[in-house]
């Protein structure tokens, strides 16, 4: 293995989005350069355990991947020459929690750090930052349970109108994401999404175009050309992401060439206000006659299944999978290098 550059990818995890994380981790090993990385996969159960993940590797063929096997830690699967690809989907893993681990250990990965991870994640949080930063976002109002009452929500109502969207705040995949249509049903709603998190999200219902542009860098990023969903359902929800692939998915998105660019450019600008380095997916609303591309969110893990936007967007600006893993290995070595800089200068 000399010379080789060690990949520990991390998967699973506690959050709901496990099974997301199974299925893209599956897609990352099977396509990296196994002639250039030594893959170590490691599963993270529902449980918290760590599991070396082995027979999963040899199982990849038939399309399977689970977060089993031998027990082991950080420490064990950590070596010279390590960086580590966390694919963990939602909390305890996108939100800043396993960044922060691996700072503590100095340990090179990819993506985002434990600022803009964490930032990114708490979907209110990032629509406070950029709301800061002049960034055009659909209207919200963000609510905690323990301050909430039922009363509250005809107040989102008048805030907000009707339909409206319901989502917990540090979530992703469209999990308890709802769409409501009434008084009623947003109460219903509320009460789902606070079973996922302490702080839920209502949005404003945008009545637009989809629009997803990719970015990676560092200190200088740069974005992909955009694409766009086209929903099979009535919203982009779970099972149009990841069951039933009903979603239409148009790369490059059919837009004019003064509209890619406007929307690349303000995906570059909310990837730099929100200090995300790696990668990161930027979501868009477009209202063509209305208020223009207005931001939805930023995953700082975006998915890396088949039916994926981030690397076919990445692919159709020219960049193909193996090739977008070996750089963003490279980025974060850059990055922590640049860090690890910081770390040592003594007054």
């Amino acid at each position: 293995m000399a010379g080789k550059t060690r990949l520990v990818v991390l998967f699973g995890g506690e959050s709901a989005e496990h099974d997301v994380s199974c299925v893209t981790a599956a897609h990352v090993i099977a396509a990296a350069d196994h002639e250039k990385y030594e893959i170590v996969a490691v599963g993270i159960g529902h449980d918290g355990q760590w599991h070396l993940a082995d027979a999963s590797i040899d199982a990849l063929a038939s399309g399977r991947l689970s977060a089993t096997g031998t027990p082991t830690s950080l420490d064990a699967v950590s070596a010279t020459n390590t960086v580590v690809v966390p694919l963990l989907h939602g909390p305890l893993g996108e939100d800043g929690t396993v960044q922060g681990m691996l700072e503590v250990n100095g340990l090179p990965y990819v993506g985002s750090g434990v600022l803009s991870s964490a930032v990114c994640m708490d979907k209110a949080m990032t629509k406070t930052v950029l709301s800061a930063a002049g960034v055009p976002q659909p209207r919200f109002v963000a609510v905690r349970e323990t301050s909430f009452s039922p009363a509250d929500v005809d107040r989102i109502i008048d805030d907000l109108g009707l339909p409206l969207f319901v989502k917990p705040a540090n979530m992703g995949s469209s999990v308890g994401v709802h769409k409501v249509t009434d008084s009623a049903t947003a109460l219903a709603a509320l009460r789902d999404a606070f079973l996922y998190d302490e702080w839920v999200l209502c949005e404003e219902a945008i009545l637009g175009r989809e629009i997803e542009v990719a970015v990676l860098g560092n200190t200088e990023p740069r974005a992909s050309l955009p694409g766009e969903i086209v929903p099979g359902s009535d919203f982009y929800d779970y099972d149009d992401k990841y069951v039933n692939a009903s979603a239409d998915l148009r790369i490059p998105a059919p837009l004019a060439e003064a509209e890619t660019n406007t929307v690349r450019e303000l995906a570059v600008h909310i990837y730099a206000a929100l200090r995300c380095e790696g990668m990161a997916r930027v979501d868009f609303f477009y209202e063509p006659n209305g208020r223009g591309f207005l931001c939805n969110e930023v995953n700082t893990i975006p998915g890396f299944t088949p039916i994926s936007m981030y690397p076919k967007m990445w692919e159709a600006t020219g960049l193909g999978y193996a090739t977008l893993i070996d750089e963003l290995v490279n980025l974060a070595l850059e990055r922590h290098s640049r860090r690890k800089r910081g770390t040592q200068v003594r007054k």
